[in-house]
């Protein structure tokens, strides 16, 4: 068995030497398939949701590609990875639509916190009860997911001291949000939010995880996970989704990993969120060497740790399902490590945020185009 799976891919658009520059208006002017963001700086695309993962490393690719080729045409320009700020303004907002009440109430509300990018991974289960199972598990072990991604360790040309400066400052709204028990706490939640104003409408539910669907919160046939940073490899990216996916599998065919079912706070889930809650804010400081506490015992584990334990529990199952080779850049992950900490290593060794940036950025290019080469077929742009 396999499941459906699609992304939501946030990009910065910017200068070689490093600087973010708002381009999203004329991409999306001229491009189709790309959506803007409140500020002008990123710009966003969607992949259609696959089962296999073959077709999805250039699904990721084709798009990205034909959006750098664009870039060019305006001038030297170019993409920049990482989630945050890390060269650029973090203090303006430069609007990419002044006329939507909406984006209005972002700036207004949450200033440039919001400013970043990120990966949503979307995992399709049309039941609707094992769609809740899943959130439940997956926003118990999404900091393990945000360990492996963290990619913004800089913000406007200084060290934070967070691996995942966007998750640290990222305004998860509405602040406090449950372990949904069913499809109908989550219906009879949602609405009192929107009453109470705490969400503007039905998008405005910013949390590491969450339902999501055709007309949310009603019609509902997916997973998404939100915290991920902007992961740039495309292997990489497979890799942690094939994580992601073998996890769920297991979880259908073991209901007992649900949280409400299989921990030793079953019967308090305020305990379960805040002790999620605790691990996000620990692995967004920290990623893959941050300490964290387990959901089924509450014991004190390593992210690292915990993902090798994930990674050989879930092997089976992904063998089984046949994409057991795509869980492997796990491993590379975890010994090289993410790439905010290889930027971090890069730094500690002399080289300034802006030269360790200036490479990350030829260093996500030429990989792109080395990858076409071998597995895609060139893009008509």
């Amino acid at each position: 068995m396999v499941l459906s799976k699609g992304f939501e891919v946030e990009l910065y658009t910017g200068k070689p030497s490093g600087e973010i520059v708002g381009l999203s208006d004329r991409i999306v002017a001229d491009l189709d398939g790309f959506v803007r963001e409140p500020d002008s700086r990123n710009v966003e695309y969607t992949t259609a949701p696959a089962h296999h993962y073959d077709p999805l490393l250039c699904d990721l690719l084709k798009p990205r590609l034909q959006l750098r080729e664009y870039v060019r045409t305006l001038g030297d320009y170019t993409l920049i990875p990482g989630s945050t700020l890390a060269l650029s303004d973090h203090q303006h907002f430069y609007r990419s639509d002044p006329k939507n009440p909406y984006h209005s109430y972002i700036e207004q509300t949450y200033g440039t916190s919001v400013v970043t990018a990120s990966i949503h991974i979307n995992i399709g289960i049309p039941d609707i009860e094992q769609l809740f199972q899943a959130c439940r598990l997956v926003r118990m072990e999404a900091p393990l997911f945000l360990a492996l991604s963290a990619s913004s360790p800089f913000l406007g040309e200084q060290v934070t001291g967070h691996h995942s400066s966007r998750w640290a400052v990222f305004p998860k709204t509405p602040a406090q949000v449950p372990l949904f028990t069913s499809h109908q706490h989550f219906i009879d939640w949602t609405e009192s939010q929107l009453l109470q104003g705490t969400m503007q409408n039905v998008r405005h539910l910013w949390s590491s995880v969450r339902p999501n669907g055709n007309r949310r919160p009603y019609d509902l046939n997916r997973l998404e996970l939100r915290i991920c940073d902007l992961v740039t490899h495309p292997i990489h990216l497979l890799a942690i989704t094939a994580l992601l996916e073998a996890r769920i599998l297991q979880l259908l065919d073991d209901p007992q990993l649900d949280p409400l079912v299989g921990s030793n706070f079953k019967t308090d889930s305020e305990h379960l969120v805040a002790l999620a809650d605790a691990n996000e804010i620990a692995a967004a400081t920290h990623s893959l060497d941050a300490e964290l506490t387990h959901w089924q015992d509450g014991r004190k584990i390593l992210a690292r740790d915990w993902i090798e334990e994930l990674y050989t529990e879930v092997w089976p199952t992904a063998k089984q399902s046949g994409f057991s080779c795509f869980l492997s850049p796990i491993h590379q992950i975890l010994d090289q490590g993410n790439e905010a900490q290889q930027w971090l290593r890069q730094h500690q060794q002399g080289q300034s945020i802006r030269s360790v940036m200036q490479d990350a950025i030829a260093n996500m290019a030429q990989t792109e185009i080395d990858l076409r080469n071998k597995l895609c077929e060139p893009v008509a742009v």
